[in-house]
């Protein structure tokens, strides 16, 4: 025979069924969102490395429609929203919007700019000091010199910001353990650029020299 609590409680298990499958929903949504978002701004990276900047522009673009299409879900199903795979998608976001701006001497866009949260910007132009590290490495594998320290600095100045943000890591999203990663970076680099500027310096002495010699 039935409780007399079994109507309430029946009432009570489709609510539930109701929002779980809304919510179940939206999270089918935005790992597709965050699978393609991630892929594009891996592209887009690939692209500007290339130099191809337009071709990374058209994938950060793609990027950004997918993103605004889960945009509804931070009002039904904020959880999902802020789950740990969509902060990836906005960081990885962000790290291919920053990296292109740099590299093809743009403007660095803002928070406000890519319609993402704070952690999410400052884990991702963390990133950002690991590609400049490639394009320099890349740069002076082809002897091209100039410009190398202006990067050098910008990646400087970059982790002097990242430094200055001292908050938990669960309000970072792991900002701290990003910004130790880069130290070594930025030393590795240095360390790199150095050893090529010297190598590049005694090049250009020993061409002087030989062609004083031969001239003499």
């Amino acid at each position: 025979m039935p409780s007399r609590y079994s109507g309430h409680l029946s009432g009570i298990g489709a609510k539930v069924i109701v929002e779980l499958t809304a919510r179940n929903r939206d999270r089918e949504q935005a790992l597709a969102v965050s699978r393609e978002v991630i892929r594009f701004s891996a592209n887009a990276i690939r692209a500007v490395h290339r130099g191809d900047f337009d071709d990374a522009r058209e994938l950060i673009g793609k990027g950004s429609a997918r993103l605004r299409e889960a945009d509804h879900i931070r009002e039904s199903s904020p959880q999902i929203f802020n789950a740990g795979f969509m902060n990836d998608a906005r960081k990885e976001f962000t790290e291919a919007n920053v990296t292109l701006a740099v590299i093809s001497g743009g403007d660095i866009p803002s928070l406000e700019d890519l319609k993402v949260d704070a952690a999410a910007y400052i884990n991702g132009m963390a990133e950002v000091i690991g590609e400049l590290r490639r394009y320099i490495l890349d740069a002076l594998r082809r002897d091209a010199i100039e410009g190398c320290l202006e990067f050098m600095d910008i990646m400087d100045e970059m982790y002097g910001v990242l430094v200055t943000i001292d908050f938990p890591e669960g309000v970072t999203s792991g900002l701290r353990h990003n910004t130790d990663a880069m130290r070594g970076v930025l030393e590795r680099t240095r360390g790199d650029l150095t050893m090529a500027l010297r190598q590049h310096s005694l090049e250009a002495r020993l061409a002087e020299w030989e062609n004083n010699r031969t001239g003499a």
